[in-house]
């Protein structure tokens, strides 16, 4: 399986952003990208008669998606497995989970009526670039830190510089990044204030030509032009990517926070105090994560 990480991972293996021939990187083998993330290693299945629940122990580990064999073999028999054959499969997303969920939430509402923060799925160590961070710089950085996407924060003088910051994620012995650039990111994001969002889903629908310019521009810059759909010239996912930040609170419902991110079509919600200073994160895993420990103590 080839993910979005995975072609994120290629890009920043090319260098640095004017040494990056993106159109060379482009035209090698599919199966030459596969690999570079954690999660393309492996190709879960399902079997049909697999519960809600047994799937949302894989999906709370942090698997974002498996096959469903369509014919399957096992028919007496459920859970995952590595691999299964079968002619045909369908795909099953932790946003599919979700929202079978969330169309159930009746049946739920003992569990969902209670805040993300006293149910523990707020994750607070939260990895965040500031807005003046190059998109290339930005790209190492979620490769760096294993990362689909990460929070756009206002730069202040306390935040560090994004080649020192990407050199205290990886052994200090490996050159990840020198360059020029004056950017800065902070090694946390808590505290800072939320201005964006940078998804490796934001360069869907980009040119080669296009992207090669977009690796120069500051992240927030580019955001910004991808939500006006200048970026996209087939009315890809660009042109129809809205930049508003879906945030919660900590007190905010998992209901809510569920509802949100269905709505929105978003793999994870960003927690903030009152004031738009980041807090943490509610990711889809953690939404699954806490649902299940609920169910299976009910």
């Amino acid at each position: 399986m080839v993910t979005m990480i995975d072609v994120l991972d290629h890009i920043a293996e090319g260098g640095e952003a004017g040494a990056v021939d993106l159109d060379q990187r482009m035209s090698v083998p599919v199966s030459s990208v596969i690999g570079h993330s954690l999660e393309g290693l492996s190709l879960w299945t399902i079997n049909p008669n697999t519960s809600i629940v047994d799937c949302l122990e894989m999906f709370s580990k942090g698997i974002h998606r498996a096959l469903v064999p369509v014919e399957s073999h096992m028919e007496n028999i459920s859970g995952v497995e590595l691999t299964e054959s079968s002619s045909r499969y369908q795909m099953l997303t932790q946003m599919d989970v979700l929202r079978f969920l969330k169309c159930h939430e009746l049946q739920l509402k003992n569990f969902t009526s209670r805040s993300v923060g006293e149910l523990g799925a707020v994750v607070e160590d939260v990895f965040g670039v500031t807005g003046d961070t190059k998109v290339i710089d930005a790209i190492k950085c979620m490769r760096t830190a294993s990362l689909n996407a990460a929070p756009i924060v206002e730069s202040s003088s306390g935040t560090t510089p994004i080649g020192e910051a990407i050199k205290q994620l990886v052994d200090p012995n490996n050159v990840v990044l020198n360059g020029p650039h004056e950017s800065r990111i902070d090694e946390q994001g808590r505290g800072m204030k939320l201005i964006g969002t940078f998804s490796a889903t934001d360069l869907r629908g980009c040119p080669n030509a296009l992207l090669q310019n977009s690796l120069h521009m500051d992240v927030i810059e580019f955001t910004e032009q991808a939500s006006k759909g200048s970026h996209s010239t087939s009315g890809g996912d660009m042109g129809r990517t809205s930049r508003v930040l879906v945030t919660c609170h900590a007190e905010t419902s998992l209901g809510e926070v569920m509802e949100k991110a269905v709505t929105a079509h978003v793999h994870r919600v960003w927690v903030v105090d009152h004031q738009g200073l980041l807090v943490g994160i509610v990711s889809l895993t953690d939404m699954l994560r806490v649902l299940r420990a609920l169910l299976l103590s009910s």
